[in-house]
């Protein structure tokens, strides 16, 4: 059914609900992704062993960042085709929180 035939559903609580999605996607990102941080102790010890962290990393980053990319650039083409600028800001709010849980996870590494 399309959103229009719901009386009580507008398109902000639809953005709403994707920038919380988006949210709690970066953080779903960060606790996947955290096995594959360096232990600190092992490089206070020097200890720099990298053989599976980037499979690890591949395996639980990849599926959550590529889905997310799809409903993030969907998102867009629908702010694009609606000419909705102002639910831009939203998506621009929610590229930087993935830019910065990208570098939250990489200063890790």
């Amino acid at each position: 059914m399309p959103l229009a035939t719901y009386k009580h559903f507008s398109a902000r609580q639809l953005n709403l609900m994707l920038f919380a999605a988006n949210i709690i996607g970066a953080m779903i990102y960060l606790r996947a992704v955290s096995p594959s941080w360096a232990i600190p102790e092992e490089r206070a010890h020097g200890v720099y062993s990298v053989t599976g962290e980037p499979f690890v990393w591949a395996l639980y980053a990849l599926p959550i960042l590529t889905g997310f990319g799809l409903l993030n650039l969907a998102w867009g083409a629908y702010i694009c085709a609606k000419r909705k600028w102002r639910n831009g800001y939203l998506l621009l709010a929610i590229t930087m929180a993935w830019l910065v849980a990208v570098w939250i996870d990489f200063a890790h590494h």
